[in-house]
């Protein structure tokens, strides 16, 4: 398999942002939620002026993964203000790490969460945290195995569905 790089998305990119974001969160979430709270949560989570908005702001970042030009995952940050929650300056947040389904237990993944950490050390950050929806398993599994802990839990809304995301965290 050819190498994967990393690059910073800028505002140009919205659309392959739209379009990779809404099928990697519909192919992790499709078989947990009905098509109803999916859509809905798909047309308001990636809309365009949504998405401009992320990608302008100077304290989030988005990285693409990509093989031969193909983007096949993503990885979303948040620093200071930026933070869903704990806007602590000490941490920062990895809001989204998502991978197309067929690239799934090649590391890329792993190659996002290693760069987020670098970011973060670069930042000077003494802790990352992130949320996960309880019942994603294998986003669990991989998140422990990478020394991540539970600490809290906060609800993540699809639709009408208000779902309970874990709260992690790991020291940088």
């Amino acid at each position: 398999m050819p190498e994967l790089q990393i690059r910073k998305a800028s505002p140009e990119d919205v659309s392959i942002l739209k379009r990779v974001g809404r099928q990697t969160f519909y192919e992790t979430f499709h078989d947990t939620n009905t098509e109803e709270n999916l859509s809905r949560y798909l047309e308001e989570s990636f809309d365009d002026e949504k998405l401009l908005d992320e990608l302008s702001n100077p304290s989030s970042s988005i990285y693409f993964a990509s093989y031969e030009n193909d983007v096949v995952g993503y990885l979303k940050v948040n620093f200071g203000q930026a933070q869903t929650e704990f806007r602590d300056e000490g941490w920062f947040e990895i809001e989204r790490i998502y991978v197309i389904k067929d690239y799934w237990g090649k590391a890329i993944g792993q190659a996002l969460l290693d760069f987020a950490l670098a970011l973060g050390s670069e930042k000077e950050c003494s802790y990352v945290w992130l949320g996960v929806w309880e019942k994603n398993y294998r986003a669990i599994r991989f998140y422990e195995r990478s020394g991540f802990l539970p600490f809290d839990k906060h609800i993540f809304q699809v639709g009408n569905d208000p779902q309970w995301d874990l709260l992690m965290k790991r020291k940088v």
